[in-house]
């Protein structure tokens, strides 16, 4: 890649999963890479990729105020920020009525407030400049919804529109903003990035037991997606001149997202009299 095309790529979350594959995938391309992380060695670990193009900051997502100094540090030292994809986060499992508020708070503190913080530290840059693009990795699951990770949900469905509505407050200044919305892919997301929460309702037990036991089988390796697959399409999306507000990623993302348009269509159609019917009467006669 000659150096005009080169961008620096600021992904965070890059210990693994898809923050790891996209940062592996944009290095190999001839990107610049700054990837956060929460450990010194997963940090040494990615600047071992490309000594002098792979840059690890070691952050905390919750950390606001040194969300901004990370930002500045690499707008200084590093170079301006080309691309933002705010991939860090985690998976809350558990029915609502078991878990407590404090670990919603948690997940959009993390998922949401940690995302948005972000985009908040790099629009100054990328709006001086006229120039840049914010990915925010959400999931089929800010889409549509699975039982028994509703919090999890509420944080991906707060970023997409978050994200959406930002993308059309910044076009104008040549910022692109695009929601990513993966499937399942073979990533840690079930596994070590997921927070279950102990049983304590025999109620549920029936239907959540089997709905648990399913979703912990995803990890041992079984999901279609590819993480380097997403990188290599993530990579395509940025060097797109008219990228997308939003992007699924994978075959089963893509069949979930038509199956509930569909049913979403067919349930606004049907429900569509009593909608109406709460207008003043004669006005949209």
């Amino acid at each position: 890649m000659s150096e005009s095309g080169s961008k620096l790529i600021f992904i965070t979350g890059t210990s693994t999963g898809l923050g790891r594959a996209l940062a592996e995938v944009a290095l190999q391309a001839g990107h610049r890479v700054v990837g956060t992380a929460r450990s010194v060695e997963a940090i040494e670990a990615l600047e071992a990729l490309a000594p002098g193009r792979a840059f690890g900051k070691q952050l905390e997502m919750t950390d606001f105020t040194a969300i901004d100094r990370v930002v500045g540090e690499i707008e200084r030292e590093i170079g301006a920020i080309d691309v933002l994809v705010n991939n860090a986060g985690y998976g809350h499992e558990g029915m609502v009525e078991e878990s407590p508020l404090d670990d919603l708070r948690k997940q959009f503190e993390v998922n949401v407030f940690g995302a948005v913080a972000m985009m908040k530290a790099v629009l100054p840059f990328m709006r001086e400049r006229r120039s840049g693009h914010i990915l925010n990795i959400t999931s089929i699951g800010g889409l549509m919804t699975f039982p028994g990770v509703a919090y999890y949900h509420g944080s991906k469905f707060a970023l997409e529109g978050i994200s959406e509505a930002l993308g059309q407050e910044v076009r104008d200044f040549g910022i692109h903003v695009t929601a990513v919305e993966p499937g399942a892919f073979r990533t840690d997301w079930a596994g070590r990035s997921m927070m279950r929460q102990a049983r304590t309702i025999a109620d549920y037990d029936g239907f959540f037991g089997p709905v648990r036991k399913a979703r912990a089988e995803q990890e041992h390796g079984h999901q279609p997606g590819d993480p380097h697959g997403a990188a290599r399409a993530m990579l395509a999306l940025i060097a797109a001149e008219n990228p997308p507000a939003h992007l699924l990623l994978g075959s089963d993302a893509l069949r979930f997202a038509r199956e509930y348009y569909v049913r979403r269509g067919q349930e606004i159609d049907a429900w569509s009299k009593l909608s109406a019917s709460t207008d003043f009467a004669g006005e949209n006669a």
